[in-house]
C-alpha cells in the first residue's frame, strides 16, 4: 500500500527537549561524515543503539523525532527511511513523496534490499516493541544507516549490538529545566497562579 505525502498541516504541541535533539544532532553528524567520505559511494553511516530510561516511554518518542528530521533532510544525500515497529513497518520514498506499509520483516527486507542494490540512501529507525525481539542482521544493508530504539532490556539489543558494534547512546529522564519549559508551554494561555500549581502538580 501507498500513500501520496503531500500534506503541509503544521504539527501541534510537539514537544523536543534537549536529550532528545542531543540524539538528532548525533545521527545528522553520522550522515555529514557519510556524504563527504567519497561522497558516500564506500561508506555508511555508524549504527547507533539508543537506550531509554523506564518510566519516561522508552525513550521520550526519540524515534518520532528523528523520523521527522530524516523525512526533511537533504533528498539528494538521503533518499529512503524506514520505520519498523514490531510486525509492521513504514517505508518512505523521499524522492516520490509516497509511503508504503509492509507486515512481517521478511516483505521489509526484500524491499529495503532491493533499494539498496539500486544504490537508493537511507535510513532505518527499528523500535523494539516487543521484549527480546532484536532486528535481523539482514537489515544491515549498503548504504542504508540504522538505529535501534530501545529500553534498557538486553535482551532487546545485546547480540545484534555487539555483532555490528554499534555506538551507544543514552536517554536520561528530563531535567527541572525541561520539565518547567513543557509545562510553561502546555499551559501558556493560563495566568501565572495557574501554570504554577499545573508545575506542583507534574
Amino acid at each position: 500500500m501507498a500513500v501520496l505525502l503531500g500534506g503541509t498541516e503544521s504539527i501541534r504541541d510537539c514537544y523536543v527537549n534537549s536529550a532528545v535533539d542531543r540524539v538528532w544532532h548525533i545521527v545528522k553528524g553520522d550522515l555529514t561524515e557519510w556524504s563527504i567520505t567519497n561522497g558516500g559511494t564506500e561508506f555508511s553511516p555508524k549504527k547507533r543503539l539508543l537506550i531509554g530510561t523506564p518510566g519516561i516511554g522508552k525513550s521520550m518518542a526519540a524515534g518520532s523525532y528523528l523520523l521527522y528530521e530524516l523525512l526533511h533532510y537533504d533528498v539528494e544525500k538521503l533518499q529512503g527511511v524506514a520505520y519498523l515497529l514490531a510486525d509492521r513497518a513504514f517505508l518512505f520514498d523521499k524522492t516520490t513523496r509516497t509511503m508504503s506499509e509492509y507486515m512481517g520483516e521478511p516483505d521489509t527486507l526484500n524491499t529495503v534490499g532491493n533499494l539498496s542494490d539500486r544504490g537508493v540512501r537511507g535510513y532505518i529507525i527499528y523500535d523494539v516493541a516487543e521484549k527480546g525481539r532484536q532486528p535481523s542482521i539482514d537489515l544491515l544493508c549498503k548504504g542504508w544507516g540504522m538505529i535501534l530504539v530501545t529500553s534498557p532490556n538486553i535482551n532487546n539489543y545485546q547480540g545484534w549490538a555487539s555483532h555490528v558494534s554499534a555506538g551507544q547512546i543514552s536517554i536520561n529522564c528530563p531535567d527541572k529545566n525541561d520539565v518547567k519549559a513543557m509545562c510553561a508551554w502546555a499551559k501558556h494561555d493560563a495566568n501565572a497562579r495557574e501554570q504554577e500549581k499545573y508545575w506542583k502538580m507534574v
